[in-house]
């Protein structure tokens, strides 16, 4: 992957889960990975292992993406791989209180926002670039119990996809991350589900490294959508081919799962 060697990546989330595992992969390919996470400590730890600098970021905070990009060009570290990855799992529905639905926007969606307005018109003028986003298959399908969550992640598939069309022409290119559940600390959501709802998850959890390793396959190849679950696919094609049987039949799996499985 000779274009990942010594490109400048800058990866949020990369204190732990996805985000880490991607700052270890990169790096392992030669990149000049940059760790940022809001958990300034976590940051600190994994940009240690590889010797790498490291920022604090709260993503939602627009002002901070704004002084991290002026602050890496000052030190010649502008990136040309930007993961957008930071993101949190937020269960609920219609009926749940405004702030709740306003963090999910803030932290899935409009973090995205932030970061491609601060990268996309550098690599534009750098001659090009590469946007990875991490959203979720709830973002192309959906999330049993977790509206908040479901809706924002379909949000950030197109925003991505958004980019991808209107940027195409100028250098951008785009993938998307979306796994089903993945062993990271965002299964903590699940802890107050029953043994069976817990269970089925770890059945198809699969690790951080996998999905680093099929994203960077998706970089090489230049692929938009990035699916860890292969199978994931396949409930794509069911759901497009006809909505009404697949609402159908996710009407019927709910039956099955307490609110916020």
């Amino acid at each position: 992957m000779r274009e990942i060697d010594g490109k400048c990546v800058l990866i949020t989330g990369a204190g732990s889960g996805i985000g880490a595992a991607l700052a270890r992969r990169f790096s392992a390919e030669g990149a000049r990975v940059i760790v940022t996470d809001i958990d300034g400590d976590a940051a600190a730890f994994v940009a240690a292992e590889l010797e790498a600098p490291h920022f604090q970021l709260d993503v939602s905070n627009p002002d901070q993406h704004a002084a991290l990009f002026t602050d890496l060009d000052a030190a010649g570290l502008t990136p040309s791989i930007v993961c957008l990855n930071a993101g949190i799992a937020v269960n609920g529905s219609v009926e749940s209180p405004d702030a709740t639905w306003q963090r999910a926007w803030d932290v899935n969606v409009m973090s995205h926002v932030y970061g491609m307005r601060e990268a996309i018109p550098r690599m534009v003028a750098n001659g090009g670039g590469y946007i990875v986003t991490t959203a979720s298959a709830a973002g192309l399908l959906t999330s049993l119990g977790a509206a908040p969550y479901a809706v924002t992640k379909h949000a950030a598939v197109a925003l991505a996809e958004w980019v991808a069309i209107t940027y195409g022409d100028r250098g951008i290119s785009v993938s998307c991350i979306c796994p089903q559940f993945v062993d990271t600390p965002m299964l903590g959501a699940f802890s107050e589900s029953s043994e069976e709802t817990r269970a089925w998850v770890q059945s198809i959890a699969i690790s951080p490294e996998e999905v680093a390793e099929r994203t960077l396959e998706a970089l090489a190849e230049g692929r938009f959508l990035v699916l860890p679950h292969p199978e994931v696919e396949r409930f794509m094609r069911n759901k497009a081919n006809d909505v009404d049987r697949w609402i159908a039949g996710m009407q019927d799996l709910a039956k099955g799962l307490e609110p916020g499985a």
